[in-house]
């Protein structure tokens, strides 16, 4: 990195900004927003999802979020979850505020830095004229008029909405960020708290706000999808069907475990992902038999059976496939057996899942299956879990399922003695009179596992090359 530029670009920059009354254009600040800018799933969505928590909360108060800071790596930003859905707002240093009762919101960004965009490339900041007509908050002032403007919306002992939510980002889901945020108070060398506690006792501090936590409405608001959502899940899932696919295409003894994870998430990057929704799981041999393997480092042997546990986000909507093929394109009789029952688990699974039912109906659909096989002691998880901006999207287990709900059925069964795990994964959505599988572009019959493996695939076209 050129630091004598950044240190001549610190000292020399001089900035333009517009007077109070608008008279001046910021030379930077063009009325239409850069090419590639857009406002999360459009203006209208994240607006209906701001207005439905205001109805959730009784149109009482004021809803403080805080968007995530710049990142402290050299890496790319990602908004947290929570602050997205609401605003659509996929840029850092920003925060919401809305009055519950007048309906007044305003979005806070920092001033326009000259120096931040040379070398990081755009950033919304309040100096931006388009910001106001892509995202549909009609009131954008700096950062620098926060503590000024908050001071305004809230009143001694008024009640302030926040999510305590844990903050989640690329890859992450409340399951392991929120044991990580309370390991780390609870640490006698370490004992910072988390961002949103943070948050909660500012606002107490500095304007005497009663602060509720509004995690709870939020996360019934994202059990049932709506149309957009829907199309985000479903494009996420092609990307991570077609990555799947192209994984057991090119699976042969004698590659590494990681060939196949590379690969996979550069297919899934050609079809739009962000990134990984999760840390993949390539897992051959008796790696298959650890739920959430991560080291990737094996070199896959004959007569191993291969695990892969992997899928991307797309526009912060993610999906979770799952399958287990033979690396050697053939199931032995051991293989095939623990494979068949699993397969019909989860078609049991499938077919349990309707409006009316409830994830332990679906789980108890599955698990009953293989039990009633004689296989009890080698169910090692639950079968379901909500899929939606998290991989382990947040919900109540014992909700009754409507349509616009979306999870995974993913039976497993892992036998230690022969190193043999299998698990079928894919993504449901409920629908009318059952559901849809929206991953169901990745072949789950053993026929075709082995018919797939037989394929030539990108990494055998790459190596025939060399």
């Amino acid at each position: 990195m050129n630091v004598a530029l950044l240190s001549v670009l610190a000292l020399s920059v001089s900035v333009s900004v517009a007077d109070t009354h608008g008279t001046q254009e910021p030379a930077h600040a063009p009325p239409t927003p850069p090419y590639g800018v857009t406002c999360g799933l459009g203006a209208d969505f994240h607006a209906g999802r701001r207005a439905a928590l205001a109805e959730a909360l009784g149109h009482e108060g004021v809803l403080v979020l805080r968007g995530m800071n710049e990142t402290r790596d050299y890496t790319r930003f990602h908004q947290d979850k929570t602050f997205w859905y609401l605003t659509g707002v996929e840029s850092p240093d920003a925060l919401f505020a809305m009055d519950l009762e007048t309906g007044r919101e305003v979005l806070f960004l920092p001033p326009y830095d000259q120096r931040y965009e040379v070398w990081n490339g755009e950033r919304w900041d309040a100096d931006d004229r388009w910001v106001a007509p892509i995202s549909g908050i009609t009131e954008v002032r700096s950062s620098e008029e926060l503590l000024d403007v908050l001071g305004e919306l809230i009143d001694e002992g008024e009640r302030v909405w926040v999510s305590n939510h844990p903050w989640v980002t690329l890859s992450g889901g409340y399951d392991r960020a929120e044991p990580f945020d309370v390991a780390q108070r609870r640490n006698p060398l370490d004992g910072r708290q988390s961002r949103e506690r943070a948050l909660k006792e500012q606002l107490e501090e500095r304007f005497g706000a009663a602060v509720k936590n509004c995690a709870r409405e939020i996360n019934q608001l994202r059990l049932v999808k709506t149309e957009e959502e829907l199309d985000a899940l479903r494009r996420a899932s092609d990307a991570g069907a077609k990555a799947m696919v192209e994984a057991i295409r090119s699976t042969r003894v004698g590659l590494g475990e990681w060939e196949l994870d590379s690969l996979m998430a550069w297919v899934q990057r050609r079809n739009g992902a962000a990134g990984s929704a999760y840390h993949p799981i390539v897992g051959s041999g008796a790696n298959s038999l650890i739920l959430h393997y991560q080291a990737n480092d094996r070199v896959m042997q004959d007569g191993d059976i291969l695990l892969i546990d992997y899928g991307p986000e797309i526009d912060h909507y993610v999906t979770d496939i799952t399958r287990t093929w033979p690396v050697n394109g053939s199931f032995t009789e051991a293989q095939a057996e623990l494979y068949d029952t699993v397969l019909a688990a989860q078609l049991a699974g499938i077919a349990a899942a309707k409006p009316g039912a409830t994830i332990r109906t679906v789980t108890e659909a599955a698990n009953g299956l293989m039990e009633d096989r004689g296989y009890e002691d080698l169910i090692l998880h639950g079968v379901c879990h909500w899929v939606g901006m998290e991989v382990h999207d947040p919900g109540d287990y014992a909700t009754v399922l409507a349509p616009g709900m979306v999870f995974t059925i993913e039976p497993g069964l892992y036998d230690p003695e022969t190193n043999i795990g299998i698990r079928i994964e894919d993504v449901v959505v409920i629908t009318e009179d059952g559901c849809e599988v929206i991953t169901d572009l990745v072949p789950k019959s053993r026929e075709d596992m082995e018919r797939l493996v037989a394929e030539e695939g990108i990494l055998d076209v790459l190596d025939a090359e060399k």
